[in-house]
Order: structure tokens, then C-alpha cells, then sequence
């Protein structure tokens, strides 16, 4: 089936189809303490995955992606396996699938899937996590069932750590589900609970994309997250009351006889989690921009210098913004080995400073690279087909 036949499939049966968007997001501030049980700020963003589905007669799964040309996969509800080369994109489904399977709520028969994205890829901004989020919603919906966004987020989750492999903690998807138009979303990832804060609203984010491209399956953010458990058991075999990385201080790691790679990685998480609750307490105390634009520029500097998931082009961007008059502070977003630097920015930061920066860039690297800007956006929902239509052929 080609894109033109899905769209008039789609068009015959909207009253038993489904169109869902979910937005891409920018990891604010919590760099890797997802997964350590930490408390991280997301924002999700005015840009993300669109999905349309038609239910089938059948068992056959149709999924297929305007953005990625020749990637139209077939297979049957009743069995599937992960996919690789041209086909990898569709394992985030794939595990959404299965996990929705296993809760006994995915459809009963097959179905059709479209994807569109206007979301950057390859620039920490998680549209993976978009794309499983937008595929979940759309499924729930053909099945007629509905979860709470915390299960939604959290279906998505285990869909990426099972069946892709990726020992990603609930950032991702939780930003994606909770996302709220001009505010951040807080979440307590030990606790899986999430709220929001609202952003200043004379205040801009940027993202500066290097178009490193970093494959986080396979790149050193598994070797980061198993670092961090080993310095978690090395803190219990002395401190046994310690559940979690970011619960400890430097005077336990101080304490114990660990390797020193291992101590700037726990150094990290521990002051990281520190940074992230000065500045939720600070922005709802109505503190100075400047003060809570620091703990940004310090977040990055302990990402280069201590966890050791920057690389010199994000370092070089980093240092551009934070010394520019109108940036609050920037940081590598994400997991980083590549990818992009957010700009917290005040509101007289221009385009054509944006520019400035990228130019430099490019006369220290040779290569030219992007930027864009992005607002808070809402989180996943059901997308209305005349006001959000990124498909050109639907009218």
C-alpha cells in the first residue's frame, strides 16, 4: 500500500480511524538522572509525530513513514520480531505493540499505521519516544481503551527498555505525555510522579543542532548508565540504606574505595540532582533569571568534565551561548555524545544572533549547522485532521 492508497483508506473509514500527535522534547535540566531515580525537568515542544490508523479486517500490521523513504514494513498482530537496517525505525512500535499486548490492550485485529514528523531528528530531542507515544495513543484508540498518561508514559517505557534495548529511565515519555503549553514538566522519577512548572514567559528556548548524529543504543549512554550502577553497589557494600545514586553525597564516595572515572560519574548525578531542585525551588521563588540560568551553564560543564558525555562541538556551542549577554545559560540536552545544545535565552535574543553563533561554528569547524526554536507545547492527544495536518495529500 503507497501513501496515496492509505490516505484515501483513511479518508473511507475516519469513523473508525484515529489520528494522534505526540511532541518531541528538550531535556531542561537532569542530565541521566532518569534513570537513577532522580528528580529531571522536560519540556515538550511545539513540533512531534503524527499518526493516523485505520483498523483491518485481518491480522495484517501495516506501518509505514513519510520521513523515511522506502520504510513500509509488513507484519501480523499474531507474531513479530525486532527489525534492523532500513527497518529499525519501526521497533519502537513494534515494542509499544507487544507491550500493549501484553496489558491485553491492544486491538484485537490488524491495522494501518501512518507517521509524519515535523520534529528535527538526530538532535536530542527524543522522537523516539514520540513516535512510541504517538503509536500508543493511536492504537488505544482503535481499541476503544484508555489509560492514565502516567501508564501511557510508562507503556512506552518498557516498550523501549524490552524490546528495543535501551535502558532509557521515564524522561522521555513522561515529558511527551505531560507536556502543558508554557511550562516545564517535573518529574520525581523514583516515584513516578509529574507535574508542572511554569516557565517565565519573557524567556526563549533554543536548540543548536552539531548533526553529530549519536545512535543511543549503541553508543556509550548504556556503558554511562551501567557505570552508574556500579557506583551505586560499590555506595551499598558501606552505606546499605542507599537505594538510589541520587541519594547519596560526595562524603559517601569519599568513604569508599572506588575507581576514579567511577567517582566523577556519581559526583555528577549527585550534583546534578542538587542543581535540579535549586532551580524548581528557585523558579517558583521567583529567583533571579541570571542565578537560575547558571546552574544550565554548570549542568553542562559537569556533563564535559565529569560524566564525559560532551564532545569539543558541543563544548565549543556551550561556550558560544553562555557567554552571550541574552542567554541565561545552555547545556548539551539529552544523552549527549553528539547532538544538540539548548539555549535558555531572555526574549531579546534574535534570530540573527542565532545566526552569529552558528557562523562561528562554522569557521571553527568547517561544517554548518542549525538551530530552532521551540515552545512548550501540550503533551500527546488526539489530533484533529483540518487543524493539524501535516499529511499534503489529505484535504
Amino acid at each position: 500500500m503507497q501513501n496515496l492508497e492509505f490516505i484515501e483508506l483513511f479518508k473511507q473509514n475516519k469513523q473508525n480511524g484515529s489520528f494522534s500527535f505526540a511532541p518531541g522534547r528538550i531535556e531542561f535540566l537532569g542530565n541521566h538522572l532518569d534513570y537513577n531515580g532522580g528528580d529531571v525537568l522536560g519540556m515538550a515542544v511545539n513540533a512531534g509525530v503524527y499518526c493516523l490508523g485505520v483498523p483491518t479486517d485481518d491480522n495484517t500490521i501495516s506501518l509505514f513513514s513519510e520521513n523515511i523513504g522506502g520504510s513500509r514494513w509488513l507484519g501480523s498482530v499474531d507474531g513479530f520480531t525486532k527489525q534492523s537496517g532500513n527497518f529499525s525505525w519501526t521497533n519502537y512500535c513494534l515494542g509499544v505493540v507487544k507491550e500493549l499486548q501484553n496489558q491485553n490492550l491492544a486491538p484485537k485485529n490488524g491495522f494501518h499505521l501512518l507517521f509524519s514528523s515535523d520534529l528535527p531528528t538526530s538532535v536530542g530531542l527524543s522522537s523516539s519516544a514520540a513516535l512510541e507515544l504517538a503509536t500508543a495513543h493511536t492504537l488505544l484508540q482503535l481499541a476503544g481503551n484508555t489509560v492514565e498518561r502516567d501508564q501511557l508514559a510508562n507503556i512506552c517505557r518498557k516498550a523501549e527498555n524490552d524490546f528495543v534495548g535501551m535502558p532509557c529511565g521515564i524522561l522521555d515519555q513522561g515529558t511527551s505525555a505531560f507536556g502543558k503549553k508554557n511550562n516545564l514538566v517535573c518529574i520525581d522519577c523514583d516515584q513516578n510522579k509529574f507535574s508542572n512548572l511554569a516557565l517565565p514567559p519573557d524567556t526563549e528556548v533554543w536548540i543548536f543542532n552539531t548533526r553529530i548524529k549519536h545512535d543511543l543504543v549503541d553508543s556509550l549512554y548504556s556503558t554511562r548508565h551501567k557505570e552508574c550502577q556500579e557506583v551505586l553497589n560499590i555506595v551499598q557494600s558501606k552505606f546499605p540504606e542507599i537505594n538510589l545514586l541520587t541519594e547519596c553525597n560526595p562524603s559517601m564516595l569519599d568513604a569508599t574505595e572506588i575507581p576514579e572515572n567511577l567517582k566523577k560519574r556519581g559526583l555528577h548525578v549527585i550534583e546534578e540532582q542538587n542543581r535540579v531542585r535549586a532551580f524548581k525551588e528557585g523558579l517558583e521563588s521567583n529567583l533571579n533569571l541570571a542565578v537560575l540560568g547558571s546552574y544550565l551553564a554548570d549542568s553542562h560543564a559537569s556533563s564535559s568534565d565529569k560524566f564525559e558525555n560532551s564532545c569539543s562541538e558541543l563544548d565549543f556551542l556551550a561556550d558560544q551561548l553562555n557567554s552571550h549577554k541574552s542567554v541565561l545559560g545552555a547545556r548539551l540536552t539529552g544523552g549527549g555524545f553528539g547532538g544538540a545544545v539548548m539555549a535558555w535565552t531572555r526574549d531579546s535574543f534574535s534570530e540573527n544572533e542565532a545566526v552569529t553563533i552558528t557562523e562561528n561554528y562554522k569557521n571553527h569547524f568547517k561544517q554548518q549547522i542549525d538551530f530552532h526554536q521551540f515552545r512548550a507545547s501540550d503533551g500527546v492527544r488526539t489530533a484533529h485532521l483540518y487543524d493539524e495536518n501535516p499529511f499534503d495529500t489529505i484535504r
